[in-house]
């Protein structure tokens, strides 16, 4: 079986070491780069890579600038790692298609196991199903969304977002609860993320992004009859 895909991102050698120790030790193929314009040469010679994880501050370019470049060619899921733990630099991460951010210092068996979350995720989604809910059609095997026959680009993120509210369509969801099935792990940032993420979500969706109604105080609702 093929090992899977990971590419570190980051100008310290001693983290990019440290990083991928812990991966190479639950048998993940690691590449490494030392700046933004490696990443994004690496990235493109490797189609498959199956994870980034991605640091903000580097030379010749930033992580935000990589996260604008590989996201005009690819969903492919991005981890943030920021020695900052500004909210700002969190929600421009997400408004950026990033999938997670952690602030250093941070523990490696906690970064591998968010990887392994979002691999688990990005595997269980290859399974061939095609999912409809009003005049939104996801094709779970092909990763892809339509709205009234026409493509929409999600990132990673979105669209395991709106599998989640299609498949609990008329349940009252917490931000709370939706952190834990779609990041799948105990979330101790701010919930607004999941706000920021469903704003995205409702303008790529066009006018069906009605169909996520806001539950005030308390989170969404998925539904496509109007209320």
């Amino acid at each position: 079986m093929n090992q899977i895909k990971i590419l570190v991102v980051d100008d310290e050698s001693r983290m990019r070491k440290l990083v991928k120790d812990f991966l190479v030790r639950k048998d993940y193929m690691v590449l490494e780069a030392g700046n933004g314009e490696e990443a994004v040469d690496i990235f493109l010679e490797n189609k498959d890579i199956a994870l980034i994880i991605l640091d903000v501050m580097m030379p010749k370019m930033d992580g935000w600038q990589v996260c604008k470049e590989i996201r005009t060619y690819s969903q492919v899921p991005i981890i943030m790692l920021t020695a900052k733990s500004d909210e700002r630099d969190e929600l421009m991460g997400f408004e950026l298609g990033v999938d997670d951010y952690i602030s250093k210092p941070f523990s490696p068996k906690i970064l591998v196991a968010r990887v392994e979350a979002i691999l688990r995720h990005s595997t269980n989604a290859a399974q061939e199903e095609i999912i409809t809910a009003g005049d939104i059609e996801l094709d779970i095997s092909a990763h892809t969304v339509k709205v009234k026959d026409n493509l929409v680009d999600l990132s990673f993120k979105e669209f395991e977002l709106l599998n989640y509210f299609i498949l609990n369509q008329g349940v009252a969801l917490s931000r709370e609860k939706i952190l834990n099935n779609v990041w799948n792990y105990d979330y101790f940032g701010d919930a607004r993320t999941i706000d920021t993420h469903v704003k995205k979500l409702r303008s790529k969706l066009g006018d069906c992004g009605n169909y996520i109604k806001t539950i005030w105080g308390m989170g969404y609702k998925f539904s496509i009859e109007e209320e």
